[in-house]
C-alpha cells in the first residue's frame, strides 16, 4: 500500500508538471529580478539632494550631491549632461580612491563621455562624482559609466547636514581654471572644497548640503522677500526652489544640523536697490520657526548655529545677539538636545566677490572640527 501511494503521488506530479514547472520559472524570474535590483543598489551609491531616474541614471541637484561606484581595471569613463531650462555648462569634482583629482566642466548640450585617468595598479578603484555647482545652476545628469563595475560596501557613519548660503555652497572659492571677475558667476564654484565637506571628511562623516547662494532667513542679499524665496520657503523642496511638486524625502537623518544663515539678511544688497534696516525681530522669529521645521523632519538631531566669517564689527555683534535669542527660545525644550552656538574667528576672505577661497574654507573647517566632533560624540 505504501509503495502504491508513492507511485500514485509520482504520477500526479508528472500530470501537473507544466503548471509546477511554470511556477518554478516564475519564482526563479522574480528571484533574478530581485538580485539585479539589489546588485544595482550595491553598485551605485547616491548622496545628497539627488533625483533617481532609473537604475543607471540620476540627477545630481544640490551642492556636493554625489554618486560613487567601485570598478576593476584601469578603463573608466562617465557619461554626464548639464540639465536646465536653458543650455549651459556645469561642474563636477572627482575623487578617485579617496584622492581629489580635479574639477571637470560638464559642457552644454547632449550627454558626453568623460574619460577618467586611472594611474594606480590597484585591482579595485572607487570613483565619486560630486556636483561642484549648486541647485540654482540646474542639475548634472549622471548616465552611467563604461567601467567594469563591482559591488561596494557602504559603511554607516555619523551624518551632518549643512544649511546655508553661498559660503556653504563653496561659491567663489576655486580660481584655478577661471580667475575672479571672468566667466559666469558660478565658474569658481567648488562645493567639494567648501567648509562642510572638508570638516565632514576630516571627521569621517556623511553629509548633505542644503544651501543656496544669496539666500537668507527672512530676506535675501538683494531682495526684501518680495520676489525671491527665502530658506524657509525652499528647504522642504528637493530642488531648493519654489517647486513644491517635488518634495525632499528627508531620508538622510542627520546626527548634527549646522545652520549658517544671516550674512544676506544683514547685508546692504547691491547698494542701488532700496534696502530696509535689518529687522532683528523678524530674523529671530523666522529662525525659531525654521528650527521647528528642521525638528519635524529630523526629531533626533542636534543643532548648531554658526556665525558668519563674512560678517564683522557691529553687524557680527548683532548676529551673535540674535542667535543667542534663538537659543534662549528653546531653553525649556525637553524633547531635543540643547542648541549649540559657534562663533567664527574674524576672516579677510580671499575668494571671489568677498567669499572665502579654498584655503579660507580649510581654516573654517579647522575651527569647526573640535566642536563638531564633541557634538557628534554626545549623540
Amino acid at each position: 500500500m505504501y509503495f502504491y501511494e508513492n507511485k500514485r503521488y509520482s504520477f500526479d506530479i508528472m500530470n501537473k508538471l507544466p503548471a509546477f514547472f511554470f511556477f518554478f520559472l516564475l519564482l526563479s524570474s522574480l528571484t533574478t529580478c530581485s538580485q539585479k535590483l539589489t546588485d544595482t543598489a550595491a553598485i551605485y551609491h547616491y548622496s545628497g539632494r539627488v533625483e533617481r531616474q532609473d537604475q543607471n541614471k540620476a540627477l545630481l541637484i544640490g551642492s556636493a550631491s554625489s554618486v560613487s561606484f567601485a570598478f576593476t581595471g584601469t578603463q573608466c569613463a562617465i557619461n554626464l549632461k548639464s540639465v536646465d531650462s536653458y543650455e549651459h555648462h556645469n561642474y563636477v569634482s572627482l575623487e578617485l580612491d579617496g584622492h581629489y583629482i580635479g574639477r571637470l566642466k560638464v559642457d552644454a548640450g547632449a550627454a558626453k563621455s568623460y574619460p577618467i585617468e586611472v594611474s594606480t595598479k590597484a585591482k579595485t578603484h572607487k570613483l565619486t562624482v560630486y556636483k561642484a555647482t549648486e541647485a540654482a545652476n540646474g542639475s548634472v545628469l549622471f548616465e552611467g559609466t563604461t567601467a567594469s563595475l563591482t559591488t561596494q560596501k557602504h559603511i554607516t557613519k555619523k551624518k551632518i547636514e549643512f544649511i546655508g548660503n553661498s559660503i556653504t555652497c563653496g561659491m567663489g572659492n576655486d580660481t584655478k581654471e577661471v580667475p575672479c571677475d571672468t566667466g559666469v558667476w558660478y565658474d569658481q564654484h567648488n562645493a567639494y572644497w567648501a567648509y562642510g565637506p572638508i570638516v565632514s571628511r576630516s571627521l569621517n562623516a556623511d553629509y548633505v548640503l542644503s544651501s543656496v547662494s544669496g539666500i537668507g532667513m527672512y530676506r535675501n542679499w538683494n531682495d526684501e522677500h518680495e520676489k525671491e524665496a527665502i530658506m524657509p520657503d525652499v528647504y522642504e523642496n528637493l530642488y531648493l526652489n519654489k517647486d513644491t511638486s517635488k518634495p525632499y524625502n528627508f531620508e538622510f537623518q542627520p546626527d548634527l544640523v549646522s545652520i549658517c544663515l544671516g550674512t544676506n539678511d544683514l547685508s546692504d544688497g547691491d547698494g542701488k536697490k532700496p534696502r530696509l534696516p535689518f529687522n532683528e525681530e523678524k530674523y529671530v522669529a523666522n529662525y525659531i520657526d525654521f528650527i521647528k521645521t528642521v525638528y519635524q523632519h529630523a526629531p533626533k538631531t542636534r543643532i548648531v548655529l554658526l556665525t558668519s566669517p563674512m560678517v564683522s564689527g557691529t553687524r557680527n555683534s548683532t548676529l551673535v545677539r540674535c542667535l543667542k535669542k534663538v537659543q534662549e527660545a528653546f531653553q525649556s525644550d525637553t524633547l531635543h538636545q540643547p542648541i549649540a552656538l559657534f562663533e567664527y574667528q574674524p576672516m579677510e576672505p580671499k575668494g571671489c566677490g568677498y567669499h572665502p577661497d579654498i584655503e579660507d574654507h580649510k581654516l573654517m573647517a579647522a575651527q569647526l572640527e573640535a566642536t563638531f566632533k564633541t557634538l557628534l560624540n554626545e549623540k
